[in-house]
């Protein structure tokens, strides 16, 4: 299997034209140092077909080297879809680099050599779309120059802010990531490109139907001490009124007991003091409404830039 700077993962379920809206977008972008894997969870719907007809795809387990490589199988949802299509990444990668190393023990296998730039994953879900043909390019370039800044390619996770097209509004998000940000809410994993050796170690908890990328963020950050740097670049399109959207107590049920296994009881105390004060329930409904979002977001926005121009 190639080495990519970026491995694009779509999880789909009879997914409909929107499959092919979603691997349009990336087949749009200007920078094309990338794969996509798209694990199907045994669609019956006849995408699955139109794909084989129409792309040139390779069938996971082969030794095929194509651009799109499909991987078929059941699963629980996106979630564990999710888990099955990085596992498959790590465990092929390390496979073929004990073929290369003659190596026996895949054991004895590191998933990066000293000096190697790692790849970085990002998710992509189906009926969401990279926001225009620039931003593969653009985050290449921030992470290399990060990279040369600082010598060193400890595991980072890169991120950027995401367009809402239910409110059609840009959605910052917060360029610092602090204990108050991970109270709050971290940016969603639709504007987040993961170093490849947090993914392949952190799978999602399956355990959390709703918030399992929210804790796996706070898990890469807190346990795993990864680097966060924001890019002021819109990443993708989302399309949203999906299944977190549609359980939002169960997605504050799963918040509330997440955040207890990484910030002490008096920071949840302070911060749920704060979030009253601050009217977070004001906030939300002026942030998910058509009318008052577009006003609510560039007020956010304009905060989050003074906090880069102090940060610089």
């Amino acid at each position: 299997m190639k080495k990519t700077f970026f491995t694009i993962i779509i999880v789909s379920y009879n997914p409909g034209e929107k499959l092919f809206e979603t691997i349009r977008s990336v087949e749009k972008q200007s920078f094309t140092d990338y794969r996509i894997l798209v694990k199907d969870g045994m669609s019956t719907d006849g995408s699955i077909d139109k794909l084989k007809a129409e792309y040139d795809v390779a069938i996971a387990g082969t030794d095929d080297d194509k651009t799109i490589t499909l991987l078929e199988s059941c699963d629980n949802g996106i979630y564990h879809g999710m888990n099955i299509a990085t596992a498959y990444l790590k465990d092929r990668i390390i496979e073929n680099r004990a073929i290369r190393d003659d190596v026996d023990n895949t054991e004895d296998v590191k998933l990066l050599r000293a000096g190697e730039v790692p790849s970085y994953v990002f998710f992509l879900n189906c009926g969401d779309r990279f926001y225009d043909e620039n931003v593969l390019k653009n985050m290449h370039d921030a992470i290399n120059s990060k990279t040369a800044k600082e010598g060193t390619t400890l595991p980072a996770i890169y991120y950027g802010d995401i367009f809402e097209r239910q409110t059609g509004q840009k959605v910052a998000s917060n360029p610092q990531i602090n204990d108050y940000a991970c109270y709050r809410n971290v940016p969603s994993h639709q504007a987040c490109f993961y170093d490849e050796r947090l993914i392949y170690k952190n799978p999602f908890d399956l355990k959390y139907k709703v918030r399992a990328d929210y804790e796996q963020f706070l898990r890469c950050f807190y346990r795993d001490k990864a680097s966060t740097y924001y890019v002021p670049i819109v990443v993708s399109s989302y399309e949203g009124g999906g299944y977190s959207d549609q359980n939002k107590k169960l997605s504050e049920e799963e918040r509330k007991e997440i955040i207890k296994h990484y910030l002490t009881g008096a920071q949840i105390r302070k911060y749920d003091f704060l979030r009253i004060v601050t009217l977070s329930k004001l906030r939300t409904a002026l942030a998910s409404n058509k009318i008052t979002a577009g006003l609510y977001n560039s007020v956010k926005t304009a905060i989050y830039g003074i906090k880069v121009g102090k940060e610089e």
